[in-house]
């Protein structure tokens, strides 16, 4: 079943569709030095190829402004400039080609500044992304809600919210973080009945790779499965990359995406008559570009092997001869158990996609 969406407006960050029910969109951020041109190019294009929609470049100076303006030539996808503190830096990444801008109202400068961004903005029809994290909270909020923190950081985004409406502005978006996945969810849980603005999921400072994983996949798989949210980011201390592969998989185990190969795996014990661990670990890297959407199972024993085999796309179920091969339900043949990933990946680059 694919989780009821919550219903809130469209805008577009480029040509892609953040909102109003559509597809929900993959990003991430590049950590390249901006000014570096080439790198931040070069992981962009490795972003796209993982299956992102939209990326997002720090301009932290007036060096990096003119450096992604190049940049944002160069990318296929589209990028938002992510800017703190100085206003100026968001109204020159705009004049610059933005698709749109991720700002912290709270650590632009003020209500004068704000306005600058906001006319620039309006004219050039970008979209703000509204970014709250409870470390950048107002003192007076935070010690108006006390232990509540999740409430100091809707009240903070729906202040900055209504005073953006205020000054005219017709495209947000807007993320409430913090690096505790209940307080997270609680807070997008707690915006969501006050505004009907796209929202952009993820937690904050999630962590390196595992941690970081579990932590951004139950925040937000909460979450999507309520049917909230627009736009994710799995923000992880590693290779970004890794990000992207991330919410492709999230939103495919959610039924948001049917794309990618799911590569399922018995956990091994004594029986193993491979090993699964190995095999399955190469397979998916193999495998990681194709979008096509297919279930691949990897067995190591007869207990529980041919059935799922059989209930995959294509699976393998080894035994103390070899490996039986299976496609959509079928005993296709015997195969080597050094034949196993070489087997599996010329047979789903054989099929054509459905």
């Amino acid at each position: 079943m694919i989780p009821h969406r919550e219903q809130t407006r469209t805008i577009f960050v480029g040509t892609c569709p953040v909102g109003g029910g559509s597809r929900i969109s993959i990003q991430s951020m590049t950590n390249t030095i901006t000014t570096d041109v080439e790198a931040t190019v070069s992981q962009i294009n490795a972003f796209v190829q993982a299956g992102c929609d939209i990326v997002r470049v720090s301009v932290p100076d007036e060096d990096s402004v003119r450096a992604f303006g190049e940049i944002r030539k160069r990318s296929l996808i589209p990028v938002i400039a992510d800017i703190h503190f100085d206003h100026r830096l968001a109204i020159g990444a705009m004049a610059q080609g933005a698709d749109a801008i991720r700002i912290n109202p709270g650590n632009i400068g003020g209500r004068e500044k704000l306005k600058a961004v906001a006319r620039a903005a309006m004219d050039r029809e970008v979209p703000m992304r509204v970014g709250v994290n409870l470390g950048s909270v107002g003192r007076s909020l935070l010690a108006r809600y006390g232990d509540d923190h999740v409430g100091a950081i809707v009240e903070s985004g729906r202040q900055y919210v209504e005073m953006l409406e205020d000054l005219g502005v017709k495209a947000l978006k807007v993320s409430l973080k913090s690096s505790d996945v209940l307080e997270t969810i609680d807070a997008y849980r707690r915006f969501s009945q006050v505004s009907d603005w796209p929202l952009h999921l993820g937690v904050t400072e999630a962590g390196p790779l595992v941690s970081g994983l579990i932590r951004s996949s139950v925040g937000m798989g909460v979450l999507l499965e309520e049917g909230i949210g627009d736009t994710i980011r799995v923000s992880l201390s590693a290779d970004p990359v890794q990000e992207v592969f991330a919410g492709r998989i999230l939103l495919e185990c959610l039924g948001l995406r049917a794309e990618g190969i799911r590569v399922i795996a018995c956990p091994t014990c004594a029986r193993a008559c491979a090993d699964v661990a190995a095999i399955s670990s190469e397979l998916e890297d193999a495998l990681k570009d194709v979008r096509r959407h297919m279930v691949v199972a990897v067995m190591g024993c007869v207990v529980n092997g041919p059935g799922e085999a059989k209930l995959a796309d294509l699976g393998v179920a080894c035994d103390a001869r070899g490996a039986v091969l299976f496609a959509r339900g079928r005993k296709v043949r015997r195969i080597g158990k050094n034949e196993i990933i070489t087997t599996i990946v010329n047979e789903i680059h054989k099929e054509k996609p459905s």
